[in-house]
């Protein structure tokens, strides 16, 4: 029998798991790489990434809900979680096919791939936020989500510093410490880089199992043709009865704006490195390293004063320090730092994005952490998976506007530096919307998780 103890170290292993598609995919070698390398140009390589993280938003704020619902309805998860962890690695290993300088049909063909691995990514995560609630008692579970989220940071930062020791070759083919990528990969190729694809699908492969061994998931109960009818029908209710459960509309709005907005910067820091600064992928990756090396220590934290204080006042935090990072970032570039002019060939602009890049680890993994247990207060216990469905769709819902206000206006300016000002706007608002949201949830719903 699974004791609780190891209950909630298989639900770690989920976080330590999945964690690389965003380190290493999304954010620090695989985006960059593809804006410099694949794509004709950094400029044009942002929009086209910008657009398809745009479509990819939308399919998963359409569908999360309508899955959350008939899997609250057939309890059937496990299958669900199988099927999106097939997409994860399908996606994933795809992307070796990036080779540099690829041919239009090439790049779709690429981009598409990583909307599937992104699909298979967020579903899952719907899926295993739900069953947060049966790890412990209401006061436990900042705690056990910020350490959770810490751990991920941690599986994050070691994936990150094998590819950057022994994978992700730089501009002269070797890898940060000088050495040729193992396995005998074409430098020449980028195929030390493209490896990153086919390593972040194994890592996964390996690392989920406890998940799928220590964690419990139901089982299907009923049919699955009357649960999907059941599902929908109780999705429907629940959206109509949403506009009168006042703190959970006004928290489900102001994550849609926050997270989208904390989507955008891990969307597009590196590749803002890649192209304002211009950071090798190596470069990026030590960025990162340092990223995961301060989220680790933050989140942890956080998940202490989540605890004690309860996460709206870590969102909020949060928010103003992301919000903060954003106007930094815009503000530097190879002639500036924080808006003021620095001499030829300064390190002061590099230096002030390592700084942002520890804040953003910081910021954005304790928001994360905070935001699922505060999703767990505001949404109905009886429909788990139903409320974190609606939770991926306020994160998805607008989920293009991030993405394509960025693509927007570095397309309009011509700059990547401007194009990243709508991130700001995105974190303001949500932080207005917060102050309508009761830090204890709906009051038809405050009881202890069983």
């Amino acid at each position: 029998m699974t004791t609780p103890r190891k209950r909630i170290w298989g639900w770690w292993a989920f976080d330590w798991a999945n964690q690389p598609y965003n380190t290493l995919l999304l954010t620090f070698i695989f985006a960059p790489y593809f804006a410099s390398a694949v794509a004709s140009d950094p400029v044009t390589g942002q929009a086209l990434w910008g657009w398809m993280l745009a479509i990819s938003g939308l399919l998963i704020a359409v569908a999360a809900p309508v899955m959350g619902a008939i899997a609250d309805s057939s309890g059937n998860r496990r299958s669900w979680l199988l099927l999106w962890s097939a997409l994860y690695a399908l996606g994933a290993a795809s992307l070796w096919f990036a080779v540099p300088n690829a041919d239009p049909v090439t790049i779709a063909l690429v981009l598409l791939a990583f909307a599937i691995g992104l699909v298979g990514l967020e579903f899952g995560i719907v899926f295993t936020n739900a069953t947060l609630p049966d790890l412990g008692t209401r006061e436990d579970l900042g705690q056990i989500s910020g350490t959770g989220w810490a751990l991920g940071y941690v599986g994050g930062l070691v994936s990150l510093v094998v590819m950057l020791l022994f994978l992700a070759e730089n501009d002269q083919g070797v890898t940060l410490i000088g050495l040729s990528p193992l396995f005998g990969l074409d430098a020449d190729a980028r195929e030390g880089t493209r490896f990153v694809g086919p390593f972040t699908a194994i890592w996964y492969a390996i690392f989920v199992i406890p998940f799928f061994l220590w964690v419990p998931i139901k089982s299907a109960s009923v049919r699955a043709t009357g649960a999907v009818r059941r599902g929908l029908s109780e999705l429907r209710d629940s959206l109509r009865a949403l506009p009168g459960r006042r703190s959970l509309f006004a928290y489900l709005g102001a994550s849609l704006l926050y997270r989208d907005a904390l989507n955008g910067i891990y969307a597009f820091g590196g590749i803002y490195a890649a192209g304002v600064l211009g950071w090798s992928i190596v470069q990026i990756g030590v960025f990162g390293i340092l990223a995961a090396a301060v989220g680790a220590v933050a989140c942890w934290l956080a998940g202490k004063l989540d605890t004690r204080f309860g996460p709206k006042p870590v969102i909020i935090g949060c928010v103003v320090l992301l919000m903060a990072v954003c106007v930094i970032i815009v503000g530097t570039d190879r002639s500036m730092a924080v808006f003021l002019p620095v001499a030829d060939g300064s390190s002061l602009p590099d230096i002030t994005f390592y700084i942002c890049g520890a804040l953003i680890g910081a910021g954005g993994g304790s928001l994360q952490s905070a935001s699922r247990t505060m999703m767990v207060r505001q949404a109905d216990p009886a429909r788990m998976t139903e409320g974190f469905g609606l939770y991926a769709l306020s994160g998805k819902a607008l989920a293009f506007l991030a993405p394509a206000s960025v693509a927007l206006v570095t397309t309009l300016t011509d700059s990547q530096r401007l194009g990243v000002t709508p991130l700001i706007v995105l974190f303001m608002a949500g932080l207005v919307l917060l102050i309508l949201v009761d830090p204890e949830g709906e009051p038809e719903f405050r009881c202890a998780p069983s």
